[in-house]
């Protein structure tokens, strides 16, 4: 337990700026297990989005909390997904090779295709929670960051990393058997919960929202990379969170 509750700090450590009060015991092989952890620090993250709009709403609009409540998962993560997202659009949309694509994606500076899908996705998110019930947003706060992360954790999966180093080096080895369990267990918990407090369809419309938004991404960089890096793992979250809500509204 002391290891796995140390995989879990360190997953805490890589996708959030969250300080710990204590060092949780890095080793390169907790690490790589990390990803375990993704979809509960998601839901963490998401809880925390979702207590910033309930206090939010209490005195002002639903449109104000809600990009209140997105502006705090921005600085809880330090537009980690955000900045993978504008890196990935950049790559794929201005690199004709593979080779160009890393390297442009490599770059620190944001460029026409990251600052348009940057601009997209914020103001996409935005839009559609907006449209949606107080007492819906909380939960989809919860219930989206998680299962976005999870959609992440999948490509680990499913797919190799195509870097020789990179932030996503470190969680390239793949997942065990258990550790895929637990993120998966993760994920069942929180469709599992969701009829508790909202009904069952719309999490259903919210899932398959995710899944589409995981496939397009996957497309997107896939064909042309071969494979994953650091950055698109932060665009597939991005998109699937994305998805997740869009889901929720058709619903609707």
């Amino acid at each position: 337990m002391k290891d796995e509750f140390a995989k879990l700090c360190l997953a805490i450590q890589f996708l959030t700026r969250i300080r710990l009060p204590f060092e949780p015991g890095y080793t390169p092989a907790r690490m790589a297990m990390t990803p375990a952890y993704y979809p509960l620090v998601g839901a963490m993250i998401g809880g925390m989005c979702a207590g910033v709009f309930w206090l939010a709403a209490l005195g002002l609009p639903g449109p104000v909390s809600v990009v209140l409540a997105l502006g705090a998962g921005l600085l809880l993560t330090g537009a980690f997904h955000e900045d993978g997202l504008a890196d990935t659009f950049d790559g794929i949309g201005g690199g004709l090779t593979r080779e160009q694509a890393l390297t442009i994606m490599k770059d620190s500076r944001i460029g026409t295709y990251g600052t348009a899908a940057l601009a997209g996705i914020l103001l996409l998110k935005a839009a559609v929670l907006s449209f949606l019930p107080g007492s819906l947003i909380v939960m989809a706060f919860v219930a989206g960051h998680a299962l976005s992360r999870l959609s992440a954790v999948m490509v680990i999966v499913t797919s190799r990393y195509v870097r020789d180093e990179g932030t996503g080096k470190p969680v390239a080895q793949g997942l065990s058997g258990g550790g895929l369990a637990i993120a998966c267990l993760t994920g069942a918990l929180i469709l599992g919960l969701w009829p508790l407090v909202q009904p069952f369809p719309a999490v259903f419309y919210g899932l398959g929202g995710v899944i589409a938004g995981h496939a397009l991404m996957r497309l997107f960089f896939e064909r042309k990379l071969g494979g994953y890096t650091g950055d698109t793992l932060g665009a597939v979250q991005q998109v699937s969170e994305a998805g997740f809500y869009l889901g929720l509204l058709l619903w609707l």
